[in-house]
């Protein structure tokens, strides 16, 4: 193939060459019929197959053949189950092989920086470890079927306000440990058969055109192979996008920019070869996706839409169950109150809106059953409150054992395209839990929403469920869990805040400016409030169960390592109870380094696995941690380094509830080459051996000065006192130059640096 697309590139005229660099249309890549270059197509996804109908006369491009819609990447999130993400992913897969998709746009995997991004549902996690396995799992699952992917939107995209211009500013370690590192792990993973980029700034450079992170970094670093492709509408220079590794622009500009790029080439700006390069790459991916499509593929829809159900009930997150009021009986009296329960939030808006088959709908789920009283209360589409309806939901909560209440946000609260204002339900459904609460013990909220809501009501009900945007398959996917068909085993794959405001982005996200800093450096999500020690609703990898889980013995197969090595976690899990389910196991690091100079997390996430277990068996869990697990990004050495030292792996519930720990002493192969220099500090030299023994004469002469009273100033001794232990430890080399009252020179100093540094 390579020797045959080298061959085609020789033949292809300038004009021809720049004209494959942008797609002929919304959805497909350019042809050229005289060199058998085909067209392929690409469509919107990731929680089903978005294909626009091309027999739609007025073309339009919402107008989408119909499809199965899956739990949305923040339900799969909450699965904390990669085999089952896997699965979702072949799903898709196989529906774009019937209709002979060449990728799908996805899967999304920016980190949920705050709870107010518009677009929150279509990414993962705020943990870049989760997001990174979750997307890599996916990426498998659709390319085990020979359709490619397109991992997005690459990278610091946020937020919705502002997203075609705003600049996001990231300093480097954050930018590696929090916001690449998703992309990182799903590329070394799983090798996307492309990446698009994205259509904001990064450090002020438009993503379209940032070699650094595009091709310094993805490819040169990570591997990447693939293809790059621009988010609809990014490209700001093509000139310089194509010099900088974009090679697909998307969707076509109709030839706007083909001038630029050859005018570029016939004067010398942009390399020929560059060009050449994208090329290469673009009929690399085109080839590829002709090759591997089977004209023989089936979508079974049917078969699909039983398994968006399935696939619904491993993502519910079970987040309070009081006095076990679930799971429902089935000789309850149960009353269902919502618009929710008869229209179901089922998937998040814009390009991710699929033109479902089928829905079901919680009411659909409960047909026949005669125990059941349904009272609309307040509209699934609104926060317009109808007396009649809220006063007959409220009256009729009295007579019911037990009430369940549908809330969540409407389809115009969240959506591609804007930010949410706040994290509040609309009033009508707050005002309505509450007052069912006041007159029935028994209150069950399920929510249906893309991201963190507040909970005012959260202490006055005795269940929550959480189903996000559960699919087609929700309504049944949620009866299932409130009657115990099924055992909730989803984790919250985000912080639940008790308010937008305890966010460490609160200040600087969004807003109207052009400029948005990332202020709060690593500390995202769980990361800050675990520091900060800020009480939450509900933490990171949260979630109950209708099982008793409890762990038992916890080993590591070494307590010392070097970082080019591995650690083996093992811990039993064992299932007291008389339910089957299924327990999600945390495992998290924690620095235990008393004298550390770097800013870490409290702890961080390092592996999770999903473990089935029948009543009252037990299972042993194991982990391999590598390096990745102990490393910052250390932006001197341009690198991942682990600081020497203890640290603590621990199993937890969640990022709050530690479980049980062990302590590891990790060690760099290659000790940290430190480079010192004129603000180098008397503690920091001293703790290293080697260069303590060289620096120790000259911090010696230097406290001779302070020692000599017929030479010391004396009202220098009555600013710095005596205790010369105290004085030295912020000392810089610099400072005992300038303080030894001649005793020491510059030249002692560029000396005694010379040494250090060899």
């Amino acid at each position: 193939m390579d020797t045959k697309i080298r061959s085609l590139i020789k033949k292809l005229t300038l004009e021809e060459k720049v004209s494959l660099c942008s797609g002929s249309d919304f959805w497909h890549t350019r042809e050229i019929e005289r060199l058998g270059i085909p067209s392929v197509m690409v469509c919107d996804g990731p929680a089903g197959l978005r294909k626009q109908n091309l027999e739609d006369e007025n073309g339009d491009v919402n107008n989408s053949i119909k499809a199965v819609c899956f739990p949305a990447a923040v339900n799969l999130a909450a699965s904390f189950d990669t085999d089952l993400v896997q699965s979702v992913g072949e799903a898709i897969g196989e529906a774009c092989q019937a209709e002979n998709i060449a990728a799908i746009l996805g899967p999304g995997n920016n980190i949920k920086r705050s709870p107010l991004c518009g677009r929150n549902f279509e990414y993962y996690s705020e943990d870049p470890y989760l997001s990174g396995k979750t997307a890599a799992a996916f990426i498998r699952g659709v390319q085990s079927k020979g359709v490619g992917t397109s991992l997005k939107h690459f990278c610091g995209n946020n937020q919705e306000y502002r997203r075609n211009s705003y600049d996001s500013r990231i300093d480097e370690r954050t930018l590696r440990e929090i916001y690449l590192k998703g992309f990182e792990i799903a590329v070394k993973e799983s090798q996307p058969w492309t990446v698009m980029c994205a259509y904001n700034l990064v450090n002020g450079v438009q993503m379209s055109q940032n070699k650094r992170i595009l091709t310094d970094i993805l490819r040169d670093e990570w591997g990447f192979k693939g293809l790059v492709m621009s988010d609809w509408g990014a490209v700001r220079d093509r000139v310089k996008g194509i010099a900088a590794g974009l090679d697909l622009e998307m969707p076509s500009s109709y030839a706007a920019y083909d001038a630029l790029v050859i005018d570029a080439v016939r004067g010398g700006e942009l390399d020929e070869a560059d060009l050449d390069t994208c090329v290469e790459r673009i009929l690399d991916f085109v080839f590829k996706a002709v090759d591997n499509h089977d004209d023989k593929a089936v979508w079974n829809k049917d078969e699909q839409h039983l398994l968006a159900r399935d696939i619904a009930t491993e993502c519910v997150v079970l987040l309070k169950n009081e006095e076990r009021v679930l799971p429902i009986k089935n000789d309850d009296h149960v009353l269902f109150v919502g618009g929710f329960a008869k229209k179901p939030r089922f998937q998040g808006g814009g390009s991710s809106h699929i033109n479902c088959m089928n829905v079901d709908s919680v009411l659909y789920a409960m047909q026949g059953n005669s125990k059941l009283v349904y009272e609309e209360g307040f509209s699934a589409v609104s926060d317009e409150r109808d007396d009649k309806l809220f006063n007959r939901a409220v009256a009729a909560a009295k007579d019911a054992d037990k009430v369940v209440v549908f809330a969540g946000l409407p389809d115009s609260w969240e959506s591609e395209g804007y930010d949410r204002k706040n994290m509040d339900l609309p009033q009508v459904q707050n005002d309505i839990i509450s007052d069912i609460a006041a007159v029935n013990d028994h209150v069950i909220v399920v929510l249906q929403n893309g991201s963190p809501v507040a909970m005012p009501w959260a202490d006055k009900v005795s269940a929550i469920l959480e189903t996000y945007l559960g699919g087609e398959g929700v309504g049944v996917a949620t009866v299932r869990a409130l009657y115990g068909k099924i055992n909730p085993s989803g984790r919250l794959p985000e912080t639940f805040p008790l308010r937008v405001e305890d966010c460490s982005s609160y200040i600087d996200f969004s807003g109207d400016c052009e400029e948005i800093e990332y202020r709060e450096g690593i500390f995202v999500g769980y990361r800050y409030f675990t520091k900060k020690k800020i009480p939450v609703q509900f933490p990171f990898g949260y979630g109950l169960s209708y099982s008793t889980f409890t762990y038992g013995r916890m080993s590591c197969d070494t307590d010392t390592m070097k970082d080019d090595e591995t650690v083996e976690v093992t811990v039993d899990v064992i299932n007291e109870s008389n339910i089957p389910g299924k327990e999600v196991v945390q495992v998290y690091v924690e620095a235990d380094i008393p004298d550390t100079r770097i800013r870490r997390a409290v702890r961080q996430l390092a592996g999770f696995k999903k473990v089935f277990l029948e009543p009252h068996e037990k299972k042993t869990v194991s982990f391999i941690l590598d390096k990745s697990a102990f490393a910052y990004y250390d932006t001197k050495l341009g690198d991942w380094y682990v600081e020497p030292g203890d640290y603590k792996v621990e199993i937890c519930k969640n990022a709050e509830e530690v479980i049980s720990s062990m302590t590891v002493n990790v060690s760099p192969r290659k000790p940290q080459k430190r480079v010192y220099d004129e603000n180098s500090v008397y503690m920091d030299i001293m703790k290293d051996p080697a260069a303590g023994k060289i620096a120790a004469p000259f911090f010696e002469k230097f406290a001779a000065t302070f020692l000599d009273s017929g030479k010391r100033d004396e009202s220098a001794a009555e600013a710095f006192g005596t205790d010369l232990e105290v004085y030295l430890r912020d000392t810089t080399l610099r400072n005992a130059v300038n303080m030894s009252l001649g005793d020491l020179t510059y030249k002692d100093m560029k000396e005694l640096l010379e040494k250090l540094n060899r």
